[in-house]
């Protein structure tokens, strides 16, 4: 008797779970399926089709729009904000979490700031400076710029970097370790699921982002996916025989490499053991 009220709240959990995450899919298949059909509809039979199946929407995507250009150049505009943020996360966060130099606390409240400022404020003095001062319009580098240091990743590493225990930076500077060799050989291993959710969050950022290539660059062969699919969706989609799968099948273009990704890197995702790093 006591072992089935122990299991009856375990059981409504995972009921409840199980609903949340069926909410949670059902955009998204809808998304999917409509994406291949000839004839979205919102009618119950639209959730467990027999037929209609085509890939046309797509085609009709890639005839308007060149689909592979343009995932290349979000690939690129995403790679280099990633390398960004990684580097000078790491490097930054390090830095204001283990080494002891005068305004490391300024700094710290000034990246707080930073981060309670919209960037779209800033977006248009942005463009004056990257447009006209550096002459970076219509150019990856310029896309890239404005993202290439995350202050949200630099406060993750700086509370993770915190939590690593003092014990092992002291033992790697005694055996002749400098501050890079820390980095990289004893914090970086540690801190690995930290890197990947990183990696994950800034990932969905650029990749989605908008407003600035839009902004930023005029030519068409430099425009990211996000920008050309915002584009096809406003202007072309309409005119075409099928607009709603259209229009899913851009949605789907869009989110189906952020769904890979964190599909392969999902078993990044596990508890750190650091104490196991600290002897006696």
């Amino acid at each position: 008797m006591m072992r089935r009220r122990r299991s009856l709240p375990r059981i409504l959990s995972i009921i409840l779970l199980t609903i949340a995450a069926i909410g949670f899919a059902f955009p998204f298949y809808f998304m999917v399926v409509g994406a291949f059909q000839e004839s979205p509809t919102n009618s119950p039979s639209a959730l467990l089709p027999t037929s209609g199946w085509t890939v046309e929407n797509f085609v009709a995507i890639d005839s308007r729009i060149d689909l592979v250009g343009s995932l290349l150049n979000s690939l690129i505009f995403t790679a280099g904000v990633l390398l960004g943020t990684v580097v000078f996360g790491l490097l930054a966060g390090y830095a204001i979490a283990r080494l002891d130099f005068r305004g490391r606390g300024v700094i710290w409240v000034l990246m707080l700031l930073v981060q309670m400022v919209p960037f779209q404020l800033l977006m248009i003095p942005l463009y004056v400076q990257i447009t006209r001062s550096y002459g970076l319009g219509d150019s990856y580098l310029g896309m890239i710029l404005p993202f290439l240091i995350n202050t949200t990743a630099v406060f993750i590493f700086v509370q993770f970097f915190k939590a690593l225990p003092v014990e092992i930076f002291e033992a790697a500077r005694i055996d002749g370790a400098g501050e890079i060799r820390l980095l990289t050989s004893v914090a970086l291993p540690l801190i690995r699921p930290v890197l990947v959710t990183v990696v994950l969050v800034t990932f969905i950022g650029p990749w989605n982002e908008f407003l600035w290539p839009f902004l930023i660059t005029k030519d068409a062969s430099l425009q990211p996916l996000a920008v050309s699919l915002a584009n096809y969706i406003s202007n072309v989609a309409q005119s075409t025989a099928n607009p709603n799968g259209a229009i899913l099948a851009g949605a789907t273009a869009l989110a189906f490499p952020v769904v890979i990704l964190f599909v392969v890197f999902q078993r990044f995702f596990k508890a750190t053991d650091l104490g196991a790093a600290v002897k006696g």
